[in-house]
């Protein structure tokens, strides 16, 4: 996507009017910073530190006299000079060089950073639909905060998002089966430390299953390895061609249904400290992740738009048809499969819709709030000269339809 087109959507998305996260405590201002010549093995024991609150930055040409302390280990580590930002270094290159069997002990970081690193300024960093704009187009789950003078201010990730919310952020009524991925990738009790981290390299994943047969030709989750646990390992100089899962597998696992909220999916990463959760469900036949970046995705506005989009052409549909008895059944169960499969739980309960008194009035208010949500969104797309004030309105505008929509539904 062009550079003019990306600052228009962060421009057009600048405020956020009801239920904004806290986002400057978003921001982890303190990341762990070393020199581009520091060796690899001294950046993983670094990240792999528990810390606090009490770090600087250090310049960058040197380790830090003291380990820098927040609480939770860093998934991170940025490589500075003077000042300057020169690259990035994560668990998922850590997996990445453990699968290519690199030796840790005779690489420097600079060797193997990521770079360029892609920034954001502090003052377009107003709402998140910037940062996971950022996160969704380039792949990335770390984004560096500068300030006008292009100076590192902190960094922000899913995970620290994450930390942010509350339960106005995350609808209670969206489930875990609207975010998760069923495209699982699993491993046996046997498997080699060595081979996870090439299946995760391979299919750019953050995690492998352990799973094992349950004597009816089907596989159960027993256990499950992370990034993070290879980082850990890689730290712990194991022998990761002769560990096995079963020997350091996080088990046994906490297993979310699919119908559990995601404020559940929130609460439960918060007091375990975990990154991802499995889901589970047909006796664990049936397998699903559900990870801190799925779990922002009810954010994300091009999703949001979609689904009003394709409700207001339904409605329009059932408005043009005659309104019988049979038609009524019908047209409930239309607009309830496509709320249905749009996840928008927060609109049921859909019986309303199949009920008798469910009539053309009806019909019609549902239809015309759909328009108006539709058209204060277009808006906001097309509008590119509106001031904060206006956008401000048509976004608290859209929450007020919002509500009027679930009245009616109600």
């Amino acid at each position: 996507m062009a550079i003019a087109t990306q600052n228009r959507l962060m421009a057009q998305l600048d405020d956020l009017p009801i239920g904004a996260p806290a986002l400057e405590e978003a921001i982890d201002s303190h990341p762990i910073v070393v020199g581009p010549e520091t060796r690899l093995v001294e950046v993983i024991s670094l990240m792999n530190q528990t810390r606090g609150n009490s770090c600087t930055l250090c310049d960058g040409d040197s380790l830090p006299e003291e380990i820098p302390m927040r609480e939770g280990r860093s998934s991170c580590v940025l490589v500075m000079r003077e000042g300057q930002l020169l690259g990035i270094f994560t668990e998922r290159d850590i997996v990445r060089l453990t699968a290519n069997s690199i030796s840790f002990a005779e690489v420097n970081i600079a060797e193997v950073m990521a770079q360029p690193v892609v920034t954001l300024p502090k003052t377009a960093f107003q709402d998140i639909f910037a940062a996971l704009f950022l996160f969704r187009r380039y792949r990335i789950r770390h984004l560096p905060i500068v300030d006008e003078n292009g100076q590192l201010v902190g960094i922000i990730s899913p995970e620290s998002i994450r930390r942010v919310l509350r339960p106005a952020n995350l609808l209670k009524l969206r489930r875990v089966s609207d975010v998760m991925s069923s495209q699982v990738i699993q491993a046996p009790l046997t498997a080699s430390v060595l081979n996870l981290a090439r299946l995760m390299a391979e299919n750019r994943v953050s995690c492998v299953v352990i799973t094992e047969e349950d004597g009816e030709g089907g596989f159960l989750p027993v256990g499950i390895v992370t990034e993070r646990d290879i980082m850990q390992f890689q730290s712990l100089q194991l022998n990761l061609s002769k560990t096995q899962a079963e020997a350091v597998m996080s088990t046994p696992l906490f297993l979310l249904d699919p119908k559990d909220s995601l404020w559940t999916v929130h609460q439960e990463m918060q007091q375990r400290r975990v990154r991802r959760l499995v889901v589970s469900w047909n006796w664990g036949r049936g397998l699903g992740i559900v990870t801190q970046t799925s779990l922002l995705r009810v954010f994300d506005p091009m999703e949001m738009y979609g689904i009003v989009e394709t409700l207001q052409q339904t409605v329009a549909q059932l408005e043009a048809e005659k309104l019988g008895r049979s038609a009524k059944g019908n047209a409930g169960s239309k607009l309830s499969a496509v709320v249905e499969s749009n996840g928008l739980h927060s609109l049921q309960p859909l019986e309303a819709l199949q009920s008798a008194d469910y009539n053309a009035t009806k019909n019609r208010e549902l239809s015309t709030v759909l328009s108006t949500i539709q058209g204060s969104i277009e808006s906001l797309v097309k509008e590119e000269n509106l001031s904060r004030e206006r956008q401000r309105e048509r976004l608290n505008s859209v929450l007020a339809d919002l509500k009027k929509m679930q009245a009616i539904l109600g």
